[in-house]
C-alpha cells in the first residue's frame, strides 16, 4: 500500500466581521477582557443564507482548483461538524450535491473541534487501502447557530467558516505525505465541552479544558511527531485547534517545536470548531510562510474530550 498526500487546500469564511466591540453592545463585556482571556479579536459570522453545507462547498471547491481536480475526480467526501442542523441528508452530500459529483461515498464525522484530523486520517486509511482514489476532506462548522449569544463566556468565543484538503495517493516510491494518526479521547470528561439540548446549545467548562489542553495534551502531540518520526524542533509550523490563544501558545511551546511557525488564526477568526485547523493552515500556505513540503503538525482536541493528530507534508 502506499500512502496518501495532500494536493490541494482551501478555505472560505462569510463576509460579516463580528469585533469585540460589536459583542460589547450585546453583553457585559469589553475588548480588553476578551483579548486577555481568549486573544481573539473578531471573528465571521454566517447569514442565515449560508448553511454550513454552503460554506463547506465553497471551500471545497478552492481545494479542488488547487489541486487542478475536477468535483467529478472525487470519489469520498468527508466533512467534518458538529453543527449540521438536518440528520439527513448528510452534510457531506449536499455538498457533493452543490459542486455535481457523481456518485462519491459521502460520510459525515462529529468529533467536534478534533473532527477534522480524524477525518483526514479516515481519509488516509481509505487511500492507503485502495477504497479511495481521490478523497475531499472539509471541516466546516457554524457556530453561530448553536451560540447563546447572551452567554459573554462562550458568545465571545465562535466563530464561523470551513477549510478543506484534497487527499490522493502517494506515487510509488514517494515518501508518504500524511503521516500516522495518533487518537483518542477522555470519555468521562465528555461533559467539559458540549452542544446539546432543544434547540441546541454550545456550552463548556472552560477551566477543566484549559487545565488537560496545558497540561496533557503536549505529550500526547510529541507523540504524533515521534510516530511520523520527524523531530519536533524540524517542524515548520504547528497548527493547533485554534480554540484560545492561551492555550495554542503553552502548548505550542511545550511541544518543542522552536523554530515552527504557530498558526494564530483564531485571533481573527474566532473558535470555527472542525473548520479551524483546514483554514488556519490553508491561510499559513496561500500566504506563503510554508512551503512545498514543508512538515506541518496537526493537532485537534476539545469536544468529547477527544484528540487527533498527524504530521502532514505542505501541498
Amino acid at each position: 500500500m502506499h500512502g496518501s498526500r495532500i494536493t490541494g487546500l482551501g478555505h472560505h469564511q462569510p463576509a460579516r466581521v463580528l469585533t469585540n466591540e460589536d459583542l460589547a453592545g450585546l453583553v457585559d463585556t469589553s475588548d480588553e477582557w476578551i483579548t486577555s482571556r481568549v486573544g481573539i479579536r473578531t471573528r465571521r459570522i454566517a447569514g442565515p443564507d449560508e448553511p454550513v453545507d454552503d460554506l463547506a462547498a465553497r471551500a471545497a471547491a478552492k481545494a479542488l482548483a488547487a489541486a487542478g481536480a475536477a468535483p467529478a475526480d472525487v470519489d469520498l467526501v468527508l466533512v467534518a461538524t458538529s453543527t449540521a442542523i438536518d440528520r439527513s441528508p448528510n452534510t457531506a452530500a449536499r455538498v457533493a450535491a452543490r459542486l455535481g459529483m457523481g456518485s462519491p461515498a459521502t460520510m459525515d464525522l462529529n468529533v467536534v473541534c478534533a473532527g477534522f484530523t480524524h477525518a483526514l486520517a479516515t481519509a488516509d486509511h481509505a487511500v492507503r487501502a485502495g477504497a479511495a482514489r481521490r478523497a475531499l476532506v472539509i471541516g466546516a462548522d457554524k457556530m453561530s447557530e448553536v451560540t447563546d449569544w447572551t452567554d459573554r463566556t462562550t458568545c465571545v468565543l465562535v466563530g464561523d467558516g470551513a477549510g478543506a484538503a484534497v487527499v490522493e495517493p502517494c506515487a510509488a516510491g514517494e515518501e508518504p505525505g500524511i503521516g500516522p494518526v495518533l487518537w483518542g479521547s477522555v470519555p468521562e470528561m465528555g461533559h467539559a465541552v458540549r452542544i446539546e439540548g432543544t434547540p441546541p446549545r454550545f456550552a463548556q467548562e472552560g477551566q477543566s479544558v484549559y487545565r488537560w489542553a496545558t497540561t496533557r495534551l503536549p505529550a500526547i502531540a510529541r507523540g504524533v511527531c515521534e510516530r511520523a518520526g520527524v523531530e519536533p524542533a524540524a517542524l515548520a509550523a504547528v497548527v493547533l485547534h485554534q480554540a484560545n490563544l492561551r492555550i495554542i501558545e503553552p502548548l505550542a511551546e511545550r511541544i518543542g517545536a522552536v523554530d515552527a511557525v504557530v498558526a494564530r488564526d483564531v485571533t481573527e477568526s474566532g473558535n470555527t470548531s472542525a473548520a479551524s485547523i483546514p483554514l488556519a493552515l490553508a491561510k499559513l500556505a496561500e500566504r506563503g510562510e510554508i512551503g512545498s513540503g514543508d512538515p506541518v503538525l496537526l493537532f485537534g482536541f476539545g469536544g468529547n474530550l477527544s484528540y487527533a493528530g498527524q504530521v502532514v507534508r505542505c501541498p
